[in-house]
């Protein structure tokens, strides 16, 4: 085990990321990189921080200005904008998670720079007309009105109202048919004026470049930006209410999505053991405590899934299954029966055992790509853990002693607390 974790370490030390600043403006820019010269090939993100869909309460707005910006510039539009970069090769997006707000370019290294004024050209003069507002708006209609018979995304957007109730975090990040259309092309306007600002600027890049490059094309776009004052997005804590919700459609099953609150912050090192704790109730897949109560000895489902969320904003357990329409009730007692042992009775150390194997033996898939290692990296500086986190985790879960997890189990009793969304047919 020690030789196996020494050799992964070597690893990561010949090819890690590092953390350089520029000063803009009076404004230092945080840059994860991270070289790679073996091909001419680079990856650049150019992430806004506190922008992402939690930035505001009107479900869609977000992931719907996203939309537009990949509608190409007010000089060429989507059609012709696309083509100029289809024909060097260049991949150039946007889009929005919970808490940021990302541009990638991924291209030729001697492509890159002409990527990269087209990502200019795109923030400076978005393509701001009705009618390509309009488009963005029925195409999400015309996919919302799709995800109407997804049923796991639906109970997913149920659990999410229930524990995060009244909170950005309740509402659907696509939005639905109704806040969709009440948005207007001003307020996407404001809100891309208002949130791509240098102020919360971080730059992760990665590939064919050496750091002067780097230091120069981030100053680069930089200076395009304006300033501006962006306030963090609040924390959110999920509700220990015990609901218990059911959504009737023509379904031949019942969709059971199910969390709880977890307490844990995202720079906290425990969360480590919290992960290892997580592998062991529901992530595993087979051989996790969810997975060998519900499918091998009852039956119950196909697969059953859970694991521990941890973000900056927000963090906590949850959940899903499926069963049949007659099998609802026992499978909600199972999960309920499965975490309250789980908090009171803690693990076994052939459990702990083979969660330190699989860490360790699975350590090399997570990192053998450059996306894996500067996204990893992004993650160890964005939650406050520091880069090269990763690397004494692996040393934190290969000490890891069998009383110090279940000690941390039983600390946490609030993931009992469990509410339910249920998509059924009681027909």
């Amino acid at each position: 085990m020690k030789k196996i974790i020494a050799t992964i370490l070597l690893q990561g030390y010949l090819m890690a990321s590092t953390l350089l600043h520029v000063n803009v403006n009076s404004i230092d820019i945080p840059i994860i990189f991270e070289q790679d010269n073996r091909l001419p090939l680079t990856t650049v993100e150019f992430i806004f921080k506190d922008s992402g869909f939690l930035a505001s309460n009107r479900a869609g707005l977000v992931s719907l200005s996203a939309s537009l910006l990949n509608e190409g510039d007010s000089k060429l539009g989507a059609i012709e904008f696309a083509k100029e970069l289809e024909d060097r090769a260049i991949e150039l997006s946007s889009h929005s998670g919970r808490e940021t707000f990302v541009f990638t370019i991924e291209a030729l290294k001697e492509q890159f720079d002409y990527g990269l004024d087209k990502l200019i050209s795109l923030i400076k003069s978005p393509n701001y007309k009705d009618k390509v507002f309009k488009k963005v708006v029925n195409k999400r209609l015309a996919r919302l009105n799709q995800k109407r018979d997804d049923f796991d995304y639906i109970a997913a957007n149920g659990l999410r109202s229930i524990l995060f109730k009244n909170t950005p975090l309740a509402n659907p990040s696509l939005g639905t048919p109704e806040s969709i259309n009440s948005l207007k092309l001003d307020d996407l306007k404001e809100y891309i004026n208002t949130h791509i600002v240098l102020d919360n600027l971080i730059v992760v890049a990665g590939g064919d470049f050496n750091k002067t490059e780097v230091e120069n094309f981030v100053k680069k776009f930089a200076k395009s930006l304006k300033r501006g004052k962006v306030e963090p997005i609040k924390k959110i804590k999920a509700l220990d209410s015990k609901e218990l919700k059911e959504q009737q459609e023509e379904t031949q099953q019942a969709y059971i999505y199910f969390g709880a609150p977890y307490n844990m912050e995202a720079n906290n090192t425990k969360r480590v053991i919290g992960k290892v704790a997580s592998f062991i109730l529901g992530s595993s897949g087979f051989g996790s405590r969810l997975m060998e109560e519900i499918r091998v000895k009852r039956g119950l489902a196909y697969s059953a899934y859970s694991r521990f969320v941890v973000n900056r904003t927000n963090s906590y357990f949850s959940g899903y299954l499926q069963t049949k329409l007659e099998s609802q009730k026992e499978a909600i007692d199972v999960v309920k029966e499965v975490v309250e042992n789980f908090v009171k009775n803690g693990v076994t150390k052939e459990e702990l055992d083979s969660a330190k194997k699989f860490f360790a033996g699975s350590e090399p898939l997570r990192v053998e790509l450059l996306s894996q290692r500067v996204n990893r990296a992004f993650n160890e500086y964005y939650s406050g853990l520091g880069l090269g986190f990763s690397k004494k985790e692996l040393k934190i879960i290969d000490n890891l002693k069998l009383d110090e997890l279940n000690n941390f189990i039983k600390e946490h009793p609030e993931i009992q607390d469990i509410s339910f969304f249920i998509v059924t047919n009681k027909k």
